[in-house]
């Protein structure tokens, strides 16, 4: 009975309900618009000294107040951090004469060119200069916050369910950024990037969970290229929602609104029966099971869908203790395995997030580069759904990452005013990134099944 039952819940979890991939499409539509959120918020436009409070300058135009005011960089810009100390106003009659007049740091604060940007967090709370790290800080704390939601999110929708705890992302998701977008202080922002972080990754853990438990192993491959695609659209779209709105808060709540769908949605999104099964929810997983052997057409199988039958499973599935984490270094070939997709996974994300966020230093507009990123992971990911099966997962692993370090150390060596070859170059490098990323999403979670007890019964 408990071989026949395994084999009915095999044959019944073929295919998804089709809401539930649109329902996914949605809630992870938003995933790469805050991933990446970072290059357009917390962007730098040009800048210089505040000289509005110096003083009477003559009847001097605006022009004329920054060249006596203001010293130049080597590539004749106004200085982005430095002005005289008092004006210089010979250097009206020649603007190329060096002066060894002292200067000193900004007094009065930043004036900001909004040509590009109509508001930024950087000209919001002057995140320039001395205090130009806090700008960057805000990617590290938002990925800080990633992390621990990785780590949270998977134990709790294993405790508590994949269904309810997607519905908590997204509704803390939604909460988190909103409230980011209404932030009075910078340190106020960090926070909210820190829990919004931590929030939204139960989104990507639990969605794919939850896609995967419902397909056989066959289609899983299928289920990858879906939620990939999912994450190359949202970074497509990304480009023009940032092009048209400007201003820092309304881009946060552009890219969070999709959100709002996913929880209107969520009422009709199917649990895992796979989870509700080894949980002894039988009743509700014999419900989901029957309306997916409809879907299938496979209503001939409905008539074998008991309880009893369900709870032969329950018993192969969950006898024996408990597993946690530790069981990845329980033991020596445990512990050589987590070494190794530890390491991969660290190559694989610095080099894909590396080229995703160098979309200002390649000399071309940034939201080109942010579309052609994008775009250029379609068919990277399409070409691996056929590699995987041809050539195997390890080889599409390393050929991807090797040419991905052929594409970074070209651009080492190509002059930086060559802007188109730089750009170029690293859009092929960031589609060879992005077919790395898509296989080893897939290769980890076969090296890990989902029972981490099989791990250690087979390696």
């Amino acid at each position: 009975m408990g071989a026949k039952g395994v084999d009915v819940l095999s044959l019944l979890i073929l295919k998804e309900d089709p809401l539930h991939y649109r329902e996914n499409f949605l809630g992870r539509f938003t995933l790469p618009c805050h991933f990446m959120l970072n290059n357009f918020v917390a962007a730098t436009p040009a800048h210089h000294c505040d000289i509005s409070s110096l003083g009477d300058f003559l009847n001097l135009s605006q022009a004329e107040r920054i060249i006596v005011s203001v010293p130049v960089e080597t590539d004749g810009s106004p200085s982005s951090c430095w002005m005289f100390a008092k004006p210089q106003y010979h250097l009206l009659l020649n603007s190329s004469n060096v002066t060894d007049a002292p200067t000193e740091p900004c007094q009065n604060g930043w004036v900001y060119d909004n040509t590009t940007f109509k508001s930024t967090i950087t000209s919001e709370w002057d995140l320039v200069c001395d205090r130009r790290g806090k700008n960057k800080a805000t990617t590290t704390i938002f990925f800080v916050g990633v992390m621990f939601g990785a780590i949270s999110f998977g134990s709790l929708s294993d405790r508590f369910g994949r269904r309810i705890m997607l519905l908590v992302s997204y509704v803390s998701s939604l909460l988190f950024a909103v409230a980011s977008a209404f932030s009075t202080t910078y340190v106020m922002f960090a926070v909210l990037r820190f829990f919004t972080g931590f929030c939204i990754t139960g989104i990507v853990i639990v969605s794919v969970t939850l896609s995967v438990e419902w397909v056989d192993i066959e289609h899983r491959k299928l289920v990858g290229l879906i939620d990939g695609l999912s994450w190359s659209f949202g970074n497509i779209v990304f480009s023009a929602i940032a092009y048209f709105v400007t201003d820092w808060r309304w881009l946060i709540l552009s890219v969070t609104s999709p959100l709002i769908l996913s929880i209107i949605t969520w009422r009709w999104m199917p649990d895992s029966a796979r989870w509700l099964i080894a949980s002894g929810k039988l009743e509700q997983a014999q419900m989901y099971l029957k309306k997916c052997a409809k879907m299938n057409r496979r209503e001939d199988f409905i008539h074998t869908l008991k309880e009893e039958t369900l709870s032969t499973i329950v018993v192969r599935e969950t006898k024996g203790r408990t597993y946690t984490y530790l069981d990845l270094i329980r033991t020596p070939k445990m512990r050589k395995l987590a070494l190794q997709t530890g390491v991969l996974w660290f190559c694989v994300a610095t080099t894909f997030y590396g080229i995703s966020f160098n979309i200002t230093g390649l000399g071309i507009n940034m939201y080109l580069t942010q579309f052609t990123f994008g775009l250029i992971e379609v068919p990277a990911k399409l070409s691996v759904y056929f590699l995987l099966d041809k050539i195997g997962r390890r080889n599409t692993e390393v050929g991807a990452l090797l040419l991905v370090a052929l594409c970074l150390g070209i651009n080492i060596v190509i002059p930086k005013d060559m802007s188109v070859v730089r750009t170029v170059v690293a859009v092929v490098g960031k589609g060879f990134s992005s077919a790395s990323f898509g296989t080893v999403v897939l290769y980890s979670s076969e090296l890990y099944p989902t029972v981490v007890r099989y791990c250690n019964d087979n390696l």
